[in-house]
C-alpha cells in the first residue's frame, strides 16, 4: 500500500530529481549536499526513520576526521553547525606493546606544529555530524528525503534508472549513488560482487571519562591481538577502539560495566587517571569487503558500499567522504559540460579517480594489520624499528602527518576546502 506522505513529497517534486542517493548514514547526506550545491535535485532514500537518526543523547560512537574531510564538511556548509563541538587532534602517538607490560621504547610522534596547515584532523560525536546533515538537507529546496523507507528492486533504462520503494513508489533519476554500506543492496541489485576476508577480529568500541585532560593527543596502541586507538573527545573523554580476537572480544563484551573496565584498563594504561564509560558499548566484526567495480550502468558506489576496510587507521569515513567529493566533482563539471552524468564515460572518471587511491588504502590497512595483530618476534623488532627509524627522520614524519591529515594525492576541490 502506498504511504501518503510520501505520495504527498513526491507530488511536491517539481522536476523529476537528477540523482537518487540510497542510504541516508553520513556518505549519503554529504554527497546531495555537494550535488545540491552543484545545481543538482538530489533524493534521498533512508530505511531508518528520521527521528532515530536525530537522537541527542550520546550513544557512545565518534569519528576521526582528517584535516581534508573537515574542509569538505566546511565547503558544504556543515562545519559551522558543529565545530563548537569538535576535538581537535593536536598530536598521534603510536606505540606497539603488550597490555600490561607498557609500551615499546620505539614509537612515533607526530605533532601538527610540524605542518602549516592546523590540527591532522578533529573527533565529532555521531550526533552532532548526523544532526547536522540532516538539518541542512530539511533546509535545501534541491533535497528530498524519504525516511523509513527501503528499496526493493532497480532498473536502467538508456534514459534513466528507477528505484522501488517497498511502499510501491517508484522514482526515476539520471544516476543512483549506493551509500548503503558493506551489505549494499544497490551493488548486490547491479550484480557487482565483493572480495574480502574476514579478520577473525571483532572491535569493542565505547567512550570512557578520565581523570587527567588529554590535551589533544590520540593513541594508537598496537598489541598481539589487535589494536587499541584512544581518541580525544571534547572535555576529559576519550573513544576507544579496541581490537580483539573475535571469541574474546565477545566473552569481553558480556561483562557488566566494572569488569569491562576492569580488562581495558591494564591495556589502557593509568596515564589518565581513573576511568569511567559513557554512553552505550558497540561491538563489530572486522573484515575487508571491496567492491570489485565502482561503478555500473547509471550507477556509483560510495564509501562502505565501495570499501569496507579495517578501522586501524581511523579512514573509513574519511575514503567515504573522498568518494562524495569526486563523485560531486566529476557530476557537476559533466553537467556543465552538457553530458549525461549518468552514462559510463562520466562515471568511469570518477572509477579512475578513486581507483588508485582505495586499492592504497585497502593494501596499507590490511597490510598494517597482518604485521602489528601478531607476536612473532622477527615481526616484532622490525616494526620497532621502523616506528624508531620514521619518527627519527624529519621528512618521514612530516609525511606521515600530512598522509594522517588527508592532504596528499589528488584531492578533489572539496577537500580543498574549495566549491565546485
Amino acid at each position: 500500500m502506498d504511504n501518503p506522505e510520501h505520495t504527498i513529497i513526491l507530488q511536491s517534486m517539481t522536476e523529476q530529481p537528477h540523482v537518487l542517493i540510497v542510504g541516508g548514514g553520513l556518505n549519503g547526506p554529504a554527497l546531495a549536499l555537494a550535488l545540491a550545491q552543484g545545481g543538482k535535485r538530489v533524493t534521498v532514500i533512508d530505511a531508518l526513520p528520521q527521528d532515530v537518526r536525530q537522537a541527542d543523547e550520546f550513544d557512545g560512537r565518534a569519528y576521526a576526521l582528517a584535516l581534508a574531510s573537515q574542509r569538505l564538511l566546511s565547503a558544504i556548509g556543515i562545519w559551522a553547525r558543529i565545530n563548537d563541538h569538535a576535538q581537535p587532534m593536536l598530536e598521534i602517538k603510536v606505540t606497539d606493546g603488550h597490555a600490561g607490560r607498557g609500551p615499546s621504547p620505539f614509537w612515533m610522534h607526530f605533532d601538527h606544529a610540524e605542518i602549516e596547515e592546523g590540527p591532522m584532523g578533529y573527533m565529532v560525536e555521531d550526533r552532532y555530524l548526523r544532526r547536522a546533515l540532516i538539518d541542512a538537507m530539511a533546509e535545501n529546496d534541491a533535497i528530498t528525503l524519504l525516511d523509513g523507507q527501503s528499496v526493493v528492486a532497480q532498473t536502467v533504462s538508456p534514459s534513466g534508472v528507477s528505484v522501488t520503494l517497498e511502499d510501491g513508489i517508484e522514482i526515476t533519476g539520471d544516476l543512483l549513488a549506493g551509500c548503503d554500506g558493506r551489505t549494499s543492496g544497490t551493488a548486490t541489485r547491479a550484480g557487482i560482487k565483493r572480495s574480502g576476508r574476514d579478520y577473525g577480529q571483532t572491535a569493542l568500541v565505547c567512550a570512557i571519562t578520565h581523570e587527567k585532560p588529554h590535551h589533544g593527543v590520540a593513541h594508537q596502541f598496537f598489541m598481539p591481538p589487535g589494536p587499541l586507538a584512544i581518541l580525544p573527545l571534547t572535555g576529559n573523554r576519550s573513544l576507544i577502539v579496541w581490537a580483539e580476537k573475535t571469541e574474546l572480544a565477545q566473552q569481553i563484551n558480556a561483562l557488566d560495566d566494572h569488569n569491562y573496565l576492569e580488562v581495558l584498563r591494564p591495556r589502557f594504561g593509568d596515564f589518565l587517571g581513573e576511568l569511567g564509560l559513557e554512553g552505550k558499548r558497540f561491538t563489530y566484526p572486522l573484515n575487508l569487503t571491496v567492491a570489485n567495480a565502482l561503478i555500473a550502468e547509471r550507477l556509483a558506489l560510495v564509501g562502505d558500499a565501495a570499501h569496507g576496510i579495517h578501522p586501524i587507521a581511523g579512514q573509513g569515513l574519511n575514503a567515504g567522504l573522498r568518494d562524495v567529493a569526486a563523485l560531486a566533482e566529476t557530476v557537476i563539471l559533466a553537467a556543465r559540460r552538457g553530458e549525461d552524468i549518468g552514462s559510463i564515460q562520466v562515471l568511469e572518471r570518477y572509477q579512475q579517480w578513486r581507483r588508485f587511491d582505495m586499492a592504497t588504502l585497502v593494501t596499507a590497512t590490511d597490510m598494517f594489520n597482518h604485521l602489528f595483530s601478531n607476536d612473532n618476534p622477527l615481526l616484532r623488532a622490525g616494526r620497532e624499528l621502523g616506528l624508531g627509524l620514521v619518527n627519527a627522520l624529519p621528512p618521514a614524519r612530516r609525511a606521515f602527518i600530512r598522509e594522517a591529515a588527508g592532504l596528499t594525492g589528488d584531492l578533489p576541490r572539496l577537500m580543498q576546502g574549495k566549491t565546485i
